[in-house]
Formats: C-alpha cells, sequence, structure tokens
C-alpha cells in the first residue's frame, strides 16, 4: 500500500478514536448530570431532616429545663454567647438566639447557622413560676389553599417558639456569627419569623416560587405545646 494511503488510514482511524472518546465523554457528562440534581436534592432532605432533629431536641430540653425549674429559659446573650440572657427574675429579650448553652443542645441547624427563639415573658419569670392560668402571647399562623393566612395554633397560645431561616437563610446568623441579609419585599412569610415583636410566627411548606402567597419559603417552625407542657409538669407534680 502506498505510502500517503497508509497515512490517510491512519489519521481517519484517529479520527474515529476521537469521535469515539468524544462520545463516551458526552455519555459520561450526561450521567454526571443526571446524578447531581437527585444528589443534591437527598443533600438538602438531609439538611431539613437533621434541623428537624436538632429542633427537637431543644424542644425536649425546654421541658426538661421546665421541669427542673418551673419557668422557660430567656434568648441567648448572643449568637456566640449561648447562655439565657437574664436580668434577676425577668429576660433582657423575649426573641433572640437559642440558648444552647444553657439547655446544653446544638446551637446550630443543618446549615450552620444558629436557632432563634421566642418566650411568652410570663413563661420565662423565674420568680412568679408559670401556672396552667398565665398568660400566652405568640400566635403560629399557615397558609390555606387560598393562600389565606390561618391558624396553626390558638390565637396568644403558644410558651414558646424554635425557628430555623432554611436553606436561604435570610436574616440567620451563621456559625462565623456573620449575619445574612433579610428576605426581600416579597418573602412576607421569612420576613415575619425574623421577630419583629417575637408574637407572631408563620409556617408553611417550602416553596421557591415568588410569586406564592407570602413569597418563597423555606424556614422551619417548631413549637412548645402548653397543652403537653402543662401535662408534663402536672405529672411530675410541679403544677397542680
Amino acid at each position: 500500500m502506498p505510502f500517503h494511503s497508509r497515512l490517510s488510514q491512519q489519521r481517519r482511524q484517529s479520527g474515529f478514536t476521537i469521535v469515539e472518546i468524544a462520545i463516551v465523554l458526552l455519555v459520561v457528562g450526561l450521567l454526571i448530570g443526571g446524578l447531581v440534581a437527585p444528589l443534591s436534592s437527598q443533600l438538602e432532605q438531609r439538611r431539613v431532616a437533621d434541623t428537624r432533629r436538632v429542633m427537637e431536641d431543644a424542644r425536649e430540653a425546654l421541658f426538661g429545663f421546665a421541669l427542673r425549674n418551673g419557668y422557660l429559659p430567656c434568648p441567648a446573650i448572643s449568637a456566640i454567647d449561648g447562655r439565657e440572657d437574664r436580668a434577676g427574675s425577668l429576660c433582657n429579650k423575649r426573641y433572640g438566639y437559642l440558648p444552647w448553652a444553657t439547655l446544653g443542645v446544638s446551637r446550630l441547624d443543618g446549615w450552620g447557622r444558629v436557632l432563634a427563639y421566642s418566650v411568652t415573658p410570663s413563661f420565662a419569670d423565674s420568680v412568679s413560676f408559670f401556672t396552667l392560668s398565665s398568660p400566652r402571647d405568640i400566635t403560629v399562623a399557615t397558609r390555606g389553599m387560598d393562600g389565606q393566612i390561618i391558624p396553626a395554633s390558638d390565637a396568644n397560645d403558644i410558651p414558646a417558639v424554635i425557628v430555623s431561616f432554611g436553606r436561604n437563610g435570610y436574616g440567620a446568623t451563621s456559625d462565623q456569627n456573620t449575619r445574612l441579609l433579610d428576605a426581600g419585599l416579597g418573602n412576607i412569610d421569612e420576613k415575619t419569623n425574623l421577630g419583629g415583636e417575637g408574637v407572631a410566627f408563620v409556617t408553611r411548606p417550602a416553596s421557591t416560587d415568588p410569586r406564592a402567597p407570602g413569597g418563597e419559603y423555606d424556614d422551619v417552625v417548631l413549637w412548645l405545646s402548653p397543652n403537653i407542657l402543662f401535662n408534663r409538669m402536672v405529672a411530675a407534680q410541679k403544677l397542680p
């Protein structure tokens, strides 16, 4: 076979090999791309599950604190000092960070941000211990199928609330003590959970649609049922 014919054939063979490699790389890329989304979704679900576990542990610790002391703790002094911020028998504030050091629990959610906490003042009074008739002033709401706000608890009925600001972390404080920007004007429900007076909170399914009623939402809200709290206190003979 003439030299130029052999060279031409080698070039064609080499070209076919490059094309085949390109096809293989394309297929591998598609496979990897198809795996990224499910892995990302699984990672997010794990963070949500970890967050709920940490928050449920904190709620149990609040029950235990009340059983031992007869009152609920104040919010933490700061994002880096997890002791309750107390002045005598009363709290210096009613809304802030979870007092993780006082409770002996984790301070961070699944996204590495400090959990928030609000408590009804009469339940945090360490001298005039709360009773079955002590006033409560926290309300938790949700949104119905029509997007309208509806009760998730009786009005002014909740002793305390724990909040994670979710994946987007709007308004949260990171593990490095950096405050993230607040939610935009469209994130009405998430802005409500930032505290204000610390008496109104919204819980609803997560949504990435900014056009949804209340805006995008990924917060996690957990609260103490007064009935469970009272039941445990009575069972332990801490309340009549």
